[in-house]
C-alpha cells in the first residue's frame, strides 16, 4: 500500500514534462545544458574533480538540474547523457534517465546538476545492459573535491561511480542510494533519428552527431588537461 501511495504522490511531484515524448530540440537542448554543467563544475576553481580522478574515468554522465521534491513522500528523477572513453577518444552521447524515491516526512524541494564518473573497467557500459540500482547494483560515494589532485586514493576501492552536484533549493544534499539508472532507448532513437544499440554508440562504432560535438569535445579536453598534470 505504501509502495502504490509513494508512486501516486510521486506522479504529482514531477513535472508533467517528465512524462512527455522528448523532441529532438528537447533532447538537443539537454545536450547543450550538459556541457554548460560540465563547464561551470570543472571551472569552479578549487572545488572542481580533482586531476587523479578525472583521468582515471572510463565515462562519464551528466544530469542537469533532476529534481527532488518531497510532500511525506520523496521523490527524485532526472533525465541526462554519458560518454565514454573508447580506443580512439569519447563516445558519443548515449541518453540515460534516474528515478527514485522513499517515504518519510519531508517537505520541501530542490533541483541539483549532477555529474557521475564511472573509475573502474566495468564502466556504465556494463551498468546500463540493464537498469541498476546505486547503492545496490553500483557502488557509489559523493567524490572528493580540489584541483590539485591530492584527494584521497580510497575510491578506488570502494566506489565503482563517483557523484558531483550543485544543488539549488532548500535541501541541503542530494543522496544517491536507491535511485534507479537506466538508459532511455526512446530519446537515443530520436537524437539520432535512427535505432542504435547503446553499447555501440558508447563502444565508438556510431559518429558524434553535430549537435553533441561540443559536449563530448569538453569531456575530452578535461580529460587530455588531467592526463597532463
Amino acid at each position: 500500500m505504501k509502495k502504490v501511495f509513494a508512486l501516486i504522490c510521486v506522479s504529482f511531484l514531477l513535472p508533467s514534462t517528465v512524462f512527455a515524448a522528448s523532441t529532438r530540440e528537447d533532447l538537443q537542448a539537454r545536450v547543450d545544458a550538459s556541457k554548460v554543467v560540465l563547464d561551470q563544475i570543472m571551472n569552479a576553481g578549487d572545488r572542481t574533480v580533482p586531476s587523479n580522478i578525472l583521468k582515471s574515468a572510463t565515462c562519464v554522465a551528466v544530469v542537469p538540474s533532476m529534481v527532488k521534491g518531497a510532500f511525506f513522500v520523496g521523490a527524485q528523477y532526472g533525465q541526462g547523457v554519458v560518454t565514454c572513453r573508447t580506443g580512439h577518444g569519447w563516445s558519443a552521447p548515449v541518453f540515460i534517465r534516474m528515478a527514485g524515491g522513499s517515504i518519510g516526512f519531508q517537505w520541501g524541494g530542490q533541483a541539483t546538476d549532477l555529474i557521475l564518473i564511472a573509475v573502474n573497467d566495468r564502466g556504465m557500459q556494463d551498468l546500463l545492459k540493464n537498469k541498476f540500482k546505486i547503492g545496490a547494483d553500483a557502488s557509489a560515494a559523493a567524490g572528493p573535491v580540489g584541483r590539485s589532485g591530492t584527494a584521497s586514493t580510497d575510491w578506488k576501492m570502494s566506489a565503482e561511480l563517483l557523484s558531483y552536484s550543485r544543488t539549488k533549493g532548500i535541501f541541503a544534499g542530494i543522496d544517491l542510494d536507491g535511485t534507479s539508472v537506466s538508459q532511455n532507448q526512446e530519446d537515443t532513437e530520436v537524437y539520432y533519428g535512427t535505432p542504435h544499440h547503446f553499447e555501440a554508440i558508447l563502444g565508438g562504432d556510431v559518429g558524434v552527431p553535430p549537435g553533441a560535438v561540443p559536449f563530448v569535445r569538453d569531456v575530452a579536453q578535461y580529460f587530455v588537461e588531467a592526463r597532463a598534470q
